[in-house]
């Protein structure tokens, strides 16, 4: 099953002589559960390719559907209902600076509507990635590793059927970064959940079941690894 679908996607910026394009012709198509990589330079279309698939920007021309909806001439509340069911994990953590690591995450259950409960499972996503004795904590006193490991867990707390991730790793040790691959792969395998990653963490891509890379706004290589 296709989670996500593309076919004949371009996208630029800017309009009239300014215009500048950054994607061109990206066919692609990922399955529920598959762990991919996406690799390129900087300025190869990584990022703009992730904001368009997480609803963050409209796609302009081709094919994009994602979990069944086409999003080319989507309106704001299919865009937003998609946003509802995917985890997005910034390289930069966006955490808010007034709230505890347990608020940066139920914040990630905002878009859901809490349940009875949301507490218990925001605390259990912390414990997992080694946050248990700071889930009281503000970001100032928490190290550049431990935030991303909030908004890690902030993106993971409502049980998202697609994650998008933009270079989650780079904060991390290796201890920590292993530990975070490991639990994404765990959700693919238990849940069915699919990771679309940025990254040029060696030890993401040896995890891989896929390797995607980019260069100039287009996709010049899918390898299949598993």
């Amino acid at each position: 099953m296709d989670i996500i679908d593309i076919a004949g996607l371009d996208h630029s910026y800017g309009q009239g002589e300014t215009t500048l394009q950054v994607l061109f012709n990206i066919t692609l198509c990922l399955g529920q559960g598959e762990f991919v990589v996406l690799m390129g330079a900087s300025g190869s279309g990584k990022t703009t390719l992730l904001s368009l698939l997480g609803c963050l920007r409209a796609v302009q021309t081709g094919r994009v559907a994602v979990l069944g909806q086409d999003l080319n001439g989507a309106d704001e509340a299919a865009r937003i209902a998609i946003r509802r069911r995917v985890g997005f994990i910034f390289q930069a953590h966006n955490l808010h600076e007034s709230l505890t690591a347990r608020q940066n995450v139920l914040m990630g259950l905002d878009v859901h509507g809490r349940l009875p409960g949301s507490e218990a499972a925001a605390g259990r996503i912390l414990d997992l990635l080694v946050l248990a004795d700071r889930i009281d904590s503000v970001p100032a006193t928490l190290s550049g590793g431990q935030k991303q490991r909030v908004a890690i867990a902030r993106a993971l707390v409502g049980n998202p059927e697609i994650i998008f991730a933009d270079e989650p790793t780079a904060a991390l040790d290796r201890d920590n970064s292993i530990l975070v691959i490991a639990l994404l792969r765990r959700l693919g395998s238990a849940r069915g959940t699919t990771t679309l990653m940025v990254t040029h963490d060696p030890r993401i891509i040896d995890s891989a079941d896929r390797i995607l890379t980019m260069a100039d706004g287009r996709i010049t290589r899918d390898e299949r690894r598993k």
